[in-house]
This record gives C-alpha cells, sequence and structure tokens, in this order.
C-alpha cells in the first residue's frame, strides 16, 4: 500500500458521507440529516461518481449555486456545522456537494472537484506521482470505500476513488 488509511470522523469530512451515498446508494430528501444507502450497482471504472466544492464559506457559496443554478441544499450535520449536498430543483438525489474547508478538508483547493472510479487506487497514485503528478491528501476511508486527491502535472486537481473488495 502507498498511504496510511484512516477512517475520518463524521466532523473531518463532508465526502465521508455524501460521497459514499453517490458511489453506493441514493440520498433521501425526506431525513437531510441521513443518507439512505440502498444498494445499486456501483459506478463504473473511469466514471465520475461524484463532486463537491470545498471552500471556506461554504453557506454563502450554497446561497449563490441555490440562486444561480436552483439547487436546494440539504444540510448534513457535521458534528457542530453543516455541509451541503446540493438537489436539482425536480430531483431527489444529490448532485454536487458544497462543504467547508475544515478538518480533513482543510488542504482541499477550492475549486469543483471530481471523484473518479479506479480499478486499484495504490497503482493509480502510483501512476499518476511516476508521470510526474502528485499525491495532495493521504489515502482516507470513505463509505465503502477509499479516495485521495491528486494534481496532475498541470496543476489541476482531481479525487481518485476505490470501492472496497
Amino acid at each position: 500500500m502507498l498511504g496510511r488509511r484512516r477512517a475520518l470522523a463524521p466532523s473531518e469530512s463532508f465526502v465521508g458521507s455524501s460521497l459514499a451515498a453517490s458511489v453506493r446508494g441514493v440520498y433521501d430528501s425526506r431525513q437531510p440529516k441521513e443518507l439512505a444507502m440502498a444498494k445499486q450497482k456501483k459506478a463504473a471504472v473511469g466514471t465520475v461518481a461524484w463532486r463537491d466544492l470545498t471552500v471556506k464559506d461554504a453557506d454563502r457559496v450554497r446561497d449563490f449555486y441555490a440562486k444561480v443554478v436552483g439547487w436546494k441544499a440539504e444540510p448534513l450535520d457535521m458534528g457542530g456545522y453543516s455541509d451541503y449536498c446540493m438537489v436539482p430543483p425536480k430531483g431527489k438525489a444529490p448532485e454536487a456537494g458544497v462543504c467547508h474547508k475544515r478538518g480533513g478538508n482543510a488542504k482541499i483547493p477550492s475549486q469543483w472537484l471530481m471523484y473518479v472510479i479506479v480499478a486499484d487506487l495504490d497503482a493509480s497514485l502510483a501512476k499518476c506521482k511516476k508521470l510526474g503528478g502528485k499525491q495532495l491528501t493521504e489515502v482516507r476511508a470513505s463509505g465503502d470505500g477509499t479516495f485521495a486527491v491528486i494534481q496532475d502535472p498541470a496543476g489541476a486537481v482531481l479525487a481518485l476513488y476505490q470501492y472496497a473488495e
């Protein structure tokens, strides 16, 4: 294994709940503080499974996207503050997350971040480094898998997510 893996407390990462819901199941908008984990077909390797935005003022940015895009914000309790699952006007499942730049997310760049499914996270991280990229975060547990954020040689960032076996 390339990196230490550790589970995060809910207050450390929005991704631990929202990403898990996206790649494993369905968000139940009737229960904004809980995510319903229905067993569904997993996202395919190479596909974007989730996207989120980590910023210092998530409340202001939540309101911005609610007005500009029409998303409904469903709060997700992070233990002392809320991050947000952003649901389309006529949708039931979230399309994105807006989260605070705190805890495990403190070092994530403030930009929209896509989470792409990979078959082997360790192998993908090794290839990233070999090809001139950087691993920006340690490997972290999330839902039924693990992820890490990388930066490509041009400076763009992406999260790689691997399902647990």
